[in-house]
């Protein structure tokens, strides 16, 4: 015999929400950044895919109120077929400062890493960097819970939540990292903090006066070399006013044979 009180609840329409989130994709998949898709795909791995269907509508319908995230916790309220909307609650681990301190001491030790996080792109290699500590970035499983009567895991009030938080990844990634316990300001402030302790040799700058303008040497070229420079260089460069050319090329000239 068919379960009457289940069956109201599926079939029941949630009450239309003004000025609810409603997520940016209207079709196809949600998310567009390598990490939030990364964070879709175990979604897709461990919850049922109708129920996240379901989900993708009330993401879309705007049904959710509001989404908090914090360090291991995002709390959300959602509009469903009741008058009260329901609570949602989404559990990772949020690592403590000792593991952040090393997980900063591998980003700080690769600068393409460290340019993209300032640029506010996600690495790819963050999540091996990540994996190499013995830890994950994106959780494995979630620990979630939902004020709804719906006996399903997740419930599609669950699973818009977790579609408007991949989506908000999508525009902020360093919200993956927020929920794992760093924002974006302390990552920053700590990685300028180590970049600052690199140590560099203090030379006057009347010493290096002589070379100032000269070639700088790299790995490939460790000495500096003389060019000659064109004569016209500073001409091309830094052109005269209009008026004064004829009058300022023999000075240009010469200080570019100098």
């Amino acid at each position: 015999m068919p379960d009457d009180r289940r069956t109201w609840f599926e079939d029941a329409r949630p009450i239309r929400v003004e000025g609810g989130i409603r997520a940016r994709t209207q079709r196809g998949s949600i998310g567009s950044t390598w990490w939030s898709r990364r964070f879709i795909d175990i979604l897709e791995r461990i919850c049922d895919k109708g129920r996240l269907t379901r989900g993708r509508a009330y993401a879309r319908q705007g049904q959710v109120l509001s989404i908090d995230l914090s360090p291991g916790e995002v709390r959300a309220s959602v509009q469903g077929s009741r008058r009260r909307p329901y609570e949602v609650v989404i559990r990772i681990e949020a690592y403590g400062e000792q593991r952040w301190a090393a997980i900063e001491e591998s980003i700080a030790e690769q600068a393409v890493y460290r340019a993209k996080l300032l640029a506010g792109e996600m690495p790819t290699e963050i999540e091996e960097l990540f994996a190499a500590l013995g830890i994950d970035l994106f959780p494995r499983d979630l620990d979630m819970d939902c004020s709804c009567p719906d006996w399903g895991f997740p419930c599609k009030h669950l699973s818009a939540v977790l579609y408007l938080l991949a989506e908000s990844f999508d525009d902020d990634p360093f919200l993956v990292l927020a929920w794992r316990g760093r924002t974006r300001e302390q990552l920053l402030g700590s990685l300028a903090e180590e970049a600052s302790g690199v140590e560099v040799e203090d030379v006057p700058f009347a010493d290096r006066l002589a070379d100032f303008y000269a070639p700088g040497a790299t790995a490939h070229r460790p000495e500096r070399r003389p060019t000659t420079a064109a004569p016209d260089l500073l001409l091309r460069v830094f052109p005269p006013p209009a008026g004064l050319a004829r009058a300022l090329t023999p000075a240009y000239q010469a200080l570019a044979d100098s």
